[in-house]
This record gives structure tokens, sequence and C-alpha cells, in this order.
């Protein structure tokens, strides 16, 4: 290997690096159709029927890049659903969820206030949209509020009635989520006439950067077919990239839309996600983007991002109703919660991403990430302390892998006492790279060593390093939760900034590096490794930790520990596993084929 091809090879790294790193921000959503302005057609109504005139269809929203972001009114009665775990305030204008209060989980670190989903929105959870006179600014009755269910009714032109009703279970319910609220909506033809109905469209809420850590990786609409999820960032309204060289729009899209059945639907971010379930599909779901004024103590714009879900409906016949119902979580991204399948039986887990991009899925993410969850959280309820959790869980995994680490040990102890064979291969043949290649494998074929043996360990490690990864952004249970001198182990273990710079000074991750440095030190390396190979070698654990620099110290606890308990092995196998003697060649036939005997005589 010449120093062109170590050249290439670094910047090989570095850019897969670059791209686990900004992939995510820079890959466009699987794609979205353009979204219709007018409202769906209705199916027709019988000939014979009279027909009402079709309920207008709001006017479309102005052609701007973001969606206007909407307060509360200050005349509005609220009503509020709860129990030990949320407080649900609905508002009679429009008749919907104006706000979700997480009492397990605090608004800011240490403070006694509970996080706010929906807080800064562009309209209230499950209101109408599109449809004039029924939406947020339209002033519902309340008929009826309980500590369990609360009931708002509207009439539309004296035409049709429309109910809504939104019910919360007690915490102690074993068949029910704490988080989830019923919710339905009636809508009764009081007319002699049959009314064509345009689409319900009902607002999924409106989410926004969790904190100064939350980079927005995980601010996005998801929703679900049945078979496969699809995903929509907040930059895919941005511009396109080609846009910047004159070619494509350079306009920033203004609304993008998932066209597709709807399963579930759901906006959610870093740690918190609301997820409507309806009892039948919807059609598509429709996403914009918000410019919320920037969190407290920062400058940076908080850019959120907020859907709508559409639903066909047919038309209703004189003095008929017909009833939308659903389920609507909004609650934390806790795996163990939403993979319950007796009460979440539509996969509503899959909104936590395990394997939503391609490095995910070919380390198998979605097979590893929640066992490693499950793990976690299962550790933490024997121990009581998340640190302490990753500690233990890092160790049994590492126990587990310790025969495979033992052998991968022995192989690469018999690959360096190849060195010298290898050696001289090499130089014999320097100028035969065919001959080269031909000799170095018959040299590990007589000696019985296999050169990939060493790999194994590496190939256990790696899906385990990117499933901890992949599980880690999203999880919930972590947030705010300090270990040692890191105060929140979902964000990085930041102690100082350079004065008049702001870099962060995080020491998790210079442990880990210092770790890898060791553990590459400690270990018999390949005897097949030339220089440039070797100097690639010594730089990963640089990029790495740069790599790793500003994620959550979580994971750079969870590959400390993991290279601390690898040195501790490496020194044990290094002292006392004993050299296993190279297998010597088979000794050469004669011409005639059979074998010489030993007649030399026996020393007495």
């Amino acid at each position: 290997m010449d120093k062109k091809n170590l050249t290439i090879g670094i910047l090989f790294i570095v850019a897969a690096f670059a791209t686990l790193l900004v992939g995510s921000r820079l890959q466009p959503p699987p794609a979205p159709a353009p979204v219709a302005t007018t409202p769906a057609s209705a199916p027709a109504a019988n000939p014979a029927d009279p027909v009402a005139p079709a309920l207008a269809a709001a006017p479309a929203a102005p052609n701007t890049a973001f969606a206007a972001l909407t307060t509360s009114r200050a005349d509005a009665q609220t009503s509020v659903l709860a129990n030990e775990f949320v407080a649900v305030r609905l508002t009679d204008f429009g008749g919907a969820i104006q706000d979700v209060a997480f009492k397990k989980y605090p608004a800011t670190q240490g403070s006694p206030e509970s996080f706010l989903f929906n807080e800064r929105h562009a309209a209230p959870l499950l209101a109408v949209g599109e449809l004039s006179g029924l939406g947020q600014d339209t002033r519902y009755e309340l008929v009826s509020a309980s500590a369990s269910e609360v009931v708002y009714r509207t009439l539309f032109e004296k035409r049709l009635e429309v109910t809504r009703r939104f019910s919360l279970p007690h915490a102690t319910d074993p068949k029910a989520d704490p988080y989830r609220i019923r919710h339905e909506t009636t809508l009764r033809n009081l007319t002699d006439a049959t009314i064509p109905l345009p689409r319900l469209v009902l607002e999924l809420g409106t989410s926004s950067l969790t904190g100064a850590n939350d980079t927005g990786l995980y601010l996005n609409v998801a929703s679900y077919d049945g078979k496969d999820s699809e995903v929509t960032d907040r930059n895919a309204f941005d511009p396109s990239f080609f846009a910047r060289f004159g070619a494509g729009d350079p306009n920033p899209k203004t609304q993008l839309e998932q066209t597709r059945p709807i399963v579930w639907a759901a906006v959610k971010n870093q740690f918190f996600a609301a997820i409507y379930t309806p009892e039948k599909p919807g059609q598509s779901v429709a996403i914009r983007r918000v410019e919320l004024p920037p969190l407290p103590g920062s400058s940076r714009t908080d850019v959120g991002i907020t859907a709508a879900a559409r639903f066909d409906q047919p038309s209703l016949a004189p003095g008929a109703s017909q009833t939308h119902t659903g389920l609507l979580y909004v609650g934390p991204k806790e795996y163990t919660r939403l993979a319950r399948s007796d009460e979440f039986k539509q996969r509503e887990d899959k909104v936590m991403q395990f394997d939503r991009y391609f490095f995910n899925r070919i380390f198998l993410s979605g097979l590893v990430a929640p066992i490693l969850n499950k793990l976690m959280v299962g550790t933490h309820s024997w121990v009581g302390n998340w640190g302490v959790a990753i500690i233990l869980m890092t160790i049994l995994l590492k126990l587990i892998s310790v025969p495979f680490t033992l052998a991968a040990s022995k192989s690469a102890k018999r690959m360096a006492k190849l060195a010298e064979p290898m050696k001289a291969i090499k130089e014999k043949y320097k100028d035969n790279p065919k001959k080269l290649n031909e000799a170095t494998l018959n040299l590990f074929k007589e000696h019985k060593v296999n050169p990939a043996g060493g790999c194994i360990p590496i190939l256990i490690t790696i899906p385990l390093f990117i499933g901890f990864f992949a599980m880690l952004q999203g999880t919930a249970e972590l947030r705010f939760q300090d270990f040692l001198w890191a105060p929140d182990l979902s964000g990085p273990d930041t102690i100082w900034r350079v004065p008049g710079l702001g870099l962060p000074l995080n020491i998790m991750p210079l442990l880990m590096g210092a770790t890898m440095i060791v553990q590459m030190r400690i270990t018999p390396q390949p005897t097949t490794m030339e220089g440039p190979q070797v100097l690639m070698m010594k730089l990963m654990p640089i990029l790495f930790t740069l790599f790793c620099y500003n994620f959550a110290a979580a994971l750079a606890l969870y590959s400390t520990v993991n290279g601390l308990f690898t040195i501790g092995q490496q020194l044990l196998v290094n002292k006392y596993v004993k050299d296993e003697p190279l297998t010597p060649p088979p000794a050469p036939a004669p011409r005639g084929g059979k074998a010489v005997k030993n007649v030399t005589p026996t020393k007495k």
C-alpha cells in the first residue's frame, strides 16, 4: 500500500464518520407528494335524495414557508383531564386539546414545572382543520366535564351538529395506558337533505426542540401504513442542495404530504411524541414547519414541525350521524411502554426509529436496540441508578462475548508468530503480487491460522455500539439523569467551555478515546498489517472520539466501560493464556508416493 492508497483510505474513514453524523440531516424524505389545496371529493349521494350544499372548506393556507404560530385565547374556558402521569388541558375554542403536561418529566433540569407538549403550537391537538366554521377559531359549547371525560358541542349553519368527546383513563386502569386519550367526533345531519362531507382533518400538534442539547435529529413527522413507516424531517422543507448551484427550486417548500394509508401518525421530538391511531385508517398527513421563538438562554431559532391527518367521509343522509374514533398517545418515547402489544396493537413502537437509517439496518439495530433498551430498563429497576445500570449492562454483554474474544486473542497471537515467515515471503515475492498472495494463503493454510479470526469481537461490538447509539437517541428515561460529573446522560457531559469560543470540554469521550488507544497497544496486531495500515489504525481512536464527542454521555460511558473491560481481559490473556505451537506443515511425500520410514536410531 503506497501513500496514495493511504490517503484515500483515510479520506474514506473520515467520510464514513461524517456520513453517520450528518447524513440524516441531508437525507431527503421518501418522495413527498404535492399538497392538494382543494378538499377531497365526497362520495356521491343517492340521486333520489335531496342534496344540501356541501360544507365549505377553509381557504388555502397562505404561501409562506412557515405555519402561523397561534396563542391561547385569553377568554377561552379550559377543562382538565388528569391522572398521576398527565394533565390534559382542553379549550372550548376548537373543542380540542390545548396542551398536555407530563408530570413525570420536568420542563428543565431541576425545575418543578412539568414538560408541556404542544405548549407553543400552530393549532390545538385534534382541532378540526381545513373546514371553515369548525376549527380552532370556533367556540364550542361545553356540554359536560368530569374527572375522566369532557364533551363539547357546536352547530354548523344549523345543518350539522358536531359533538366532540375526550376521555382519559385512570392511572390504575390495567387495560389502558395512562398517556392515551380516547377521542370521538360525531357528525349529525339536522336537515332533510343528504350532505356531502369534505374530508375530516385533525391536527396532530406541534413539536419543537426539547433543550439546548437537542439538535433536531429526531424532530419529525412519521406515519405507519401497516407495513412500513415514513418519516419527514423538518429540513425536508429546505431548498434542494443543488439549488445552490443554480439547479432546482431555490425556494423553501411550504407544505409536504405523506399520501398513504394512515394506520397511525405521529408528531415527535427527541424524547416525546403525539401518536394518533384512528379506528379506521386515514388517507394522508399534511406537514408544515413552524418558526418558534428561541429557547431560553439561546439565540438560535427554534424551528418546529406540525401536521394534520386527513380522513375521507361518506355523505351524510338526512337525520343520520357518523362517528370518527381514535386514540391519541401524548407522552414520552418509552420503548417498553410502546412495545406492549396488548395496548399498542399497531406497532406504535416504530416511532422510536431504531432502524430508520441504512447503517442502522445493516447492523441490525432494529433487533439489537430493543433488546438493549429492555436490558437497560430492567437493570435500572434492580439497581435504581441509570449510570450504574449502563455499566452493569455493558459488563454483562462483555461476559457473553468472552468466548469469542478469547478465540480471537488466540488467533491474533498465532498470527504474530508468523511475522518472520511472512517477512521472508514478502521479500521473496516483492515483485510478483500474485505469487505473494498465493504464498501467504498457503502459509496460513499450512499452519491452520485464520487471519480473520481477530475480527469476530469487532463484528460483535459494532452492532452493539450502533444499536446502543440508536437506542439512546430517543430514550426518554435517560433525560436529565445525572451520573458522576455528567449532569445529563442523554446529552454531552460538558464541564467547561473555552471562553470566547464556547468550545466544550467533554470528559467521557476523551476517556473513551484513551481506552481505545491502550486497547490497541496491548492487542497483538496481525502480521499482514503494513506501515500505512498501522497508521490508519492509530488514527481510528482520534476519529472515533471526534465522532462521539458531542453525543450522549451514556454512549461514551458504555464505550469506556467496554474498553476498560477489554483492556483487563487482554492483559489476562497476554499473561495467562498459553501460546499454542503453530501446526507444522506436513512433510513432503517421496516421489514414489510412499512415506519415508524414520530409521534414525533411538538415543540411549
